[in-house]
Parts: structure tokens; C-alpha cells; sequence
């Protein structure tokens, strides 16, 4: 006859190990949520005293609970920290790299401060992450490589800053990009081409750098959603390439570069609202088909070398608010 108690050793060996994982990931969570705080503590403790509206001097304490602190949202179900928002509050200091840690980070947003030095190769481990805005602060350096690996941004924006280099073609691994500005900074070299391969890629703004050389396989086999291209102040040169066959795009501008030749037939852009040419070298007539496109609200062509007679046609651009053609080479009545 079984022994009646026999069966009591694998219950409690059962509940004994259910208990193991309970504290186990119990204790997981609370050190999880623990390396957040520790995160943002070492962020406050590399923000200067210059913190003029108080905000992690007065809200972010060690003895309150991290979700309440300003700035900081976080997950109902982890309570991870998800989001971090201290734009616009005019902090002085540098990014540590215990931010890294922040594993369930989702969208950090410092735009419009004082942060300076260069971005910590930490931040890589911020996989999740798809909404970066590090505009206008004083960040320098190279843009770092590793951005290319967070696979899940949708939106980054490091204008306003003090970057310089190339831009790494690493950028272009980032399938999911939506949105990018680097504007403002002081970046050179040439511009790969494929960043506007990128098939989720809707907006490029690389103005006021120092961009140079041909743009020609740019265009070639670019994201069919670009709605918005600004590559004006830089030094860029050559022809415009074709770019008829982005049929979302509604604003192009590459004025103030060194581009030449004449203006490729652009008759297929029907959503187009703004084209932007002014202070290049760009010659010959008005393409016919730029007529077609009868979204046009802003038309800048100032102070290049176009000529002929302005086509009558102009006048069936209804839509059009904006039209600046001085300093060319047109004949007939003066504008």
C-alpha cells in the first residue's frame, strides 16, 4: 500500500519552485523599475545648475515614485518608463549613458535646450524607441553610427545642433523612418542616396549644411511617399535629377546650391505645392509641364539664368499665392 504521504513531497517541491518564480520576477520587476530611477538620477545629476523653472530640482526626488516626476510617462502595465519629455525647459548639461537603460523607452524628447557633448553609444540599446527629437542643443561630434540600429524610429530630429561629418549610411538601415530633419548643423560630404530609399520615408530636411557634390542617383528609386525634400543652403552641384515619379511629393527645395542645366520635366507631380530654386545656376526655359501642376501655391525661381518668354499658360495656375522670378534672363514685358 502507497504511503499517504508520499505525494506531498512534489507538491510542496511544486509550490516551492512556483514561489522561486514568483520572487523571482517579482524581484525582477522592482530592480527594472529601479534601474529606471537610477537612469534619470544620473540624467539629473548631469544637468547643471542652471535649471531656471525648477523642474528636476523640485519634482524629480528619489523618494517619490518615478511616474510622477515631470517629464516622465510611463507603461500601465510595466510601469516602465515610456516616454521622456523635457523640451523647452532650457537645461544645461550632457546625456549619460545610463539613459541605455531605459529598455521600454518608446519616445525621448530633449528639443530645445542647452545639452551638449556627443550622444553615448548606450543609447543603442534603446530598441524600442521611434520617436527621437534632440533639436536644437549644442550636441557635437559626428552623428553616430549606431543610430542604425534602432530599427523601430519613426522620427528623428537633431537639427539646430553642432554635428558634423558625413551622414552614416547606417541611417538608411532604419526601415521604419518616417521622418527625418538634420538641418542646421555642419555636416558635409555627400548625400547617400540610400537615404531616400527608406520605403516608410515621407519627409528629408537637410538644409543650411555644408552638403556637397552631385545629387543625380539621389532621386533614383526614392521612397514613392516623400511628400517633403529640402536640401537648400548647402553646396551641392550638377543637374536636378528626374523626380516626376514621386507622385505624393508637395514640397521640393533646393535653393541657394550650385545646381546647373535645365529643369527636368516635373508634369507628373500633381500634388506639387511649392518648388523652391532660388540663387542657383539653373538655365534654359520654364518646362511646359511644370504648368500641369496645378496645386502650385509657391514658386520661387529667383536669381538664376533662366530665359525665354514666360508662357501664358502660367496664368491657369490658379492655386498659385507666390510667384518670384526676378533676376533671370526672360525677354519680353518686364515683371
Amino acid at each position: 500500500m502507497a504511503n499517504p504521504t508520499s505525494f506531498l513531497f512534489p507538491l510542496s517541491l511544486t509550490l516551492l519552485l512556483l514561489q522561486s518564480c514568483l520572487f523571482s520576477f517579482a524581484s525582477a520587476e522592482i530592480l527594472n523599475v529601479t534601474t529606471d530611477k537610477s537612469a534619470l538620477l544620473a540624467l539629473k545629476a548631469h544637468v547643471s545648475s542652471k535649471d531656471p523653472h525648477h523642474v528636476l530640482i523640485s519634482n524629480w526626488s528619489s523618494s517619490t515614485p518615478i511616474c510622477t516626476w515631470v517629464g516622465v510617462t510611463c507603461g500601465s502595465k510595466h510601469l516602465r518608463v515610456k516616454a521622456l519629455n523635457l523640451s523647452y525647459v532650457d537645461l544645461v548639461g550632457t546625456i549619460p549613458p545610463h539613459i541605455g537603460n531605459l529598455s521600454f523607452l518608446v519616445s525621448l524628447s530633449i528639443g530645445n535646450n542647452s545639452f551638449h557633448g556627443s550622444l553615448p553609444n548606450e543609447l543603442s540599446r534603446l530598441y524600442r524607441l521611434q520617436f527621437l527629437d534632440l533639436s536644437y542643443n549644442e550636441f557635437s561630434g559626428e552623428i553616430p553610427p549606431w543610430m542604425g540600429l534602432l530599427n523601430k524610429l519613426q522620427i528623428l530630429f537633431l537639427n539646430g545642433n553642432n554635428f558634423e561629418g558625413s551622414i552614416p549610411q547606417s541611417l538608411s538601415n532604419i526601415s521604419s523612418l518616417q521622418r527625418i530633419n538634420l538641418a542646421y548643423n555642419q555636416l558635409s560630404g555627400s548625400i547617400p542616396s540610400s537615404m531616400f530609399k527608406m520605403p516608410t520615408l515621407q519627409q528629408i530636411v537637410l538644409l543650411s549644411n555644408k552638403l556637397s557634390g552631385p545629387i543625380t542617383s539621389v532621386f533614383f528609386n526614392a521612397s514613392s511617399l516623400l511628400q517633403f525634400i529640402d536640401l537648400s543652403d548647402n553646396e551641392l552641384s550638377g543637374g536636378l535629377p528626374m523626380f516626376d515619379h514621386l507622385p505624393n511629393l508637395k514640397n521640393l527645395s533646393v535653393a541657394q546650391n550650385h545646381f546647373s542645366g535645365v529643369l527636368p520635366e516635373i508634369g507628373n507631380l500633381t500634388m506639387l505645392t511649392s518648388l523652391v530654386l532660388y540663387e542657383n545656376n539653373f538655365e534654359g526655359t520654364i518646362p511646359s509641364s511644370l504648368l500641369k501642376c496645378r496645386q502650385l501655391q509657391f514658386l520661387d525661381m529667383f536669381n538664376n539664368n533662366f530665359t525665354g518668354r514666360l508662357p501664358p499658360e502660367i496664368g491657369n495656375l490658379t492655386m498659385l499665392t507666390f510667384l518670384y522670378l526676378a533676376q533671370n534672363k526672360f525677354e519680353g514685358t518686364s515683371l
